[in-house]
């Protein structure tokens, strides 16, 4: 008799349980992914929104930061990264990477809607900026193989050892096409052909895993053992006159198609997950404020759903001098179609000035809308929703043979 009444007591306290957990659309995997979006982003704020929309380094975020911001901000942000060799701690493990990584995550999950964020960092040639991480070749060594199932296969050992250190999301590949070897970053390119170029976007499918049924624009990332890309810089920056870097690319809409577009259109084929925006200009234009080839060109036209970021505090070079006026920055760069901004430090102030122009209708809910969206499609896509926190099955994947 005993034994029921335990049993009946566990049974109800289950019951009162699972009567009390309300259903939540967004966190059940088994909805379509679309839906899913729709159902989070009805439930969002505009703060909520705006967060989702801001990239800070490691250094300046906390975990209280990434919960709760202040009073009025929630839900912050939406990614995080290793900025130029930025490090937990010299010389850090793999298991001191995860641990950090995991105490942000935290901070995210532990906020209002507990949207998890995406932790990115540069592993252009090999996991680069970690130590005892495999070192590869660099591109321009790679594309003088002429090989792209040979880049594919270090596409995939670097995004294992991404991985390891609990990182879901690079800043790879550089698909520029160097056409002055004046240029400081000519090693970064694979050629300055850019048939080569777009061979070697197969670097893609190693690192993101090959799509299992390629539908053009649409982000995939296949599983924990791999990591979402990114192409950049676009477009042009190989270009520059003179070489000098950051500088302005002189060519016709023709030339810029033949010549720089196409291995953006290869990456996008293959289900690239971001694109990053290019410090250089265009025919005098800046790349980080041209709408006509971000939202005209790469959304439209080429029809990338996935999400687009600016370069380390690309936004704030729109003026001259870099910063001059910021609110601008934020207007001109968000209305071009950039969705995420690697800010990388002072939040405070992207926030207010995105929260002004909104508020003040400069900038339309509609392409707020679309930049959160397109966000949350990566992070829904690779799985980032079912499991946010990194584990230490792969810690032997650092620089293993």
């Amino acid at each position: 008799m005993g034994m029921s009444l335990v049993k009946l007591v566990v049974w109800v306290s289950w019951l009162a349980m699972a009567v009390g957990a309300e259903y939540v659309k967004y966190k059940d995997p088994k909805q379509p992914v679309a839906a899913r979006i729709k159902d989070l982003m009805s439930k969002m704020t505009l703060a909520e929104k705006i967060g989702q929309m801001a990239q800070i380094d490691r250094s300046v975020a906390t975990e209280q930061i990434l919960r709760d911001y202040s009073v009025a901000f929630v839900s912050f942000t939406g990614s995080v990264l290793s900025g130029g060799g930025s490090e937990p701690l010299p010389e850090a493990k793999a298991e001191d990477w995860i641990n950090m990584i995991n105490a942000f995550q935290n901070g995210s999950l532990s906020s209002r809607l507990g949207i998890p964020m995406i932790y990115g960092i540069d592993a252009i040639h090999g996991h680069n900026n970690v130590y005892n991480a495999t070192i590869f070749p660099h591109n321009v060594g790679l594309g003088a193989t002429g090989d792209p199932e040979l880049v594919k296969k270090i596409g995939a050992a670097t995004a294992l050892e991404v991985r390891a250190t609990g990182i879901p999301y690079v800043f790879a590949p550089c698909i520029a096409v160097c056409r002055d070897p004046r240029w400081g970053r000519c090693y970064e390119s694979y050629s300055e052909d850019h048939k080569v170029v777009e061979q070697m976007t197969d670097i893609i499918l190693g690192l993101q895993g090959d799509p299992p049924t390629p539908r053009k624009g649409v982000p995939y990332v296949g599983g924990k053992g791999k990591v979402a890309a990114c192409a950049k810089h676009f477009v042009g920056d190989g270009g520059t006159t003179g070489g000098l870097n950051e500088n302005n690319t002189v060519i016709d809409m023709h030339g810029l198609l033949s010549m720089y577009m196409p291995a953006y259109s290869q990456s996008i084929i293959k289900g690239v997950s971001t694109v990053m925006v290019s410090y250089s200009s265009w025919n005098g234009q800046k790349m980080h404020a041209n709408r006509e080839l971000i939202s005209g060109f790469l959304k439209n036209t080429l029809k990338f759903k996935g999400f687009v970021i600016s370069d380390w505090q690309g936004i704030d070079r729109i003026t001259s001098p870099p910063h001059a006026n910021y609110t601008y920055s934020v207007q001109a760069a968000i209305q071009a179609g950039i969705d995420m901004v690697m800010v990388p430090y002072n939040l405070t102030e992207f926030v207010d000035d995105l929260t002004y122009l909104v508020d003040s209708k400069v900038i339309l809910m509609d392409r707020i809308d679309d930049a959160v969206q397109r966000i949350l499609q990566v992070k829904f896509t690779m799985g980032l929703f079912e499991t946010p926190m990194a584990d230490f099955s792969l810690v032997n994947e650092l620089g293993s043979q």
